[in-house]
């Protein structure tokens, strides 16, 4: 049971970061192949750093189905884009997505290798959010996660949440997955939308020449 619901979690969150991807490209402008390749990066980006760092076999090189799903949904972004106009609202909605079910995935992988919590945590958010970093690199773009909106952490807080329901709570085990979840995705939400910022350590004003 646990195990068919992580596929459907890696699932999810594979054509959301797919998704997300192609719509960013696409906000860039990028011919078809340019949108295939962002979105490639933007759904296995995290896990391929994660991967690397558990060296263990990277995840897509061995599993064809996860690349066919990506190259699906790149091909299904590029012909919903003819009735979609708000890439922004789209592109927000599928990488809030992408960033919960990546960071419990990250997580998850952690748990299964008897790392500490805090590495798992920590691996959680480098599968959620380094997709992203690489797929706005890509675009010459300052990454979210760099910005002043609230990215990583939701990721960590969520994660947090997790790692806490898990060890230390009696719901099940389903139910804590999708209950944190959704939390990333509120989370990300309500700071978008109440224009929630990490305090800032310098003024506005800098001297060009320190």
């Amino acid at each position: 049971m646990h195990q068919n619901f992580n596929l459907i979690i890696e699932i999810l969150g594979t054509i959301s970061f797919a998704m997300s991807g192609s719509f960013a490209a696409m906000q860039k402008r990028l011919d078809p192949f340019g949108v295939l390749i962002i979105a490639f990066v933007t759904a296995v980006g995290g896990g391929t750093v994660r991967d690397v760092l558990l060296d263990v076999p990277v995840f897509w090189m061995h599993d064809m189905i996860m690349c066919s799903l990506i190259f699906f949904t790149c091909l299904i972004s590029m012909i919903f884009k003819s009735v979609e106009r708000k890439f922004r609202v789209t592109l927000f909605l599928f990488d809030s997505f992408g960033l919960g079910l990546f960071t419990i995935v990250g997580i998850q992988k952690g748990l299964s290798a008897e790392l500490h919590p805090l590495i798992c945590l920590t691996l959680g958010t480098i599968t959620g959010c380094f997709g992203g970093i690489i797929r706005d690199i890509l675009l010459n773009r300052i990454p979210l996660i760099f910005r002043k909106e609230i990215y990583a952490t939701a990721s960590l807080l969520g994660g947090s949440v997790f790692l806490l329901f898990v060890n230390y709570s009696r719901f099940s085990y389903t139910f804590v997955q999708i209950s944190t979840i959704l939390l990333i995705v509120g989370i990300r939400t309500l700071a978008v939308k109440y224009q929630w910022q990490i305090p800032k350590f310098y003024g506005s004003e800098q001297n060009s020449e320190m």
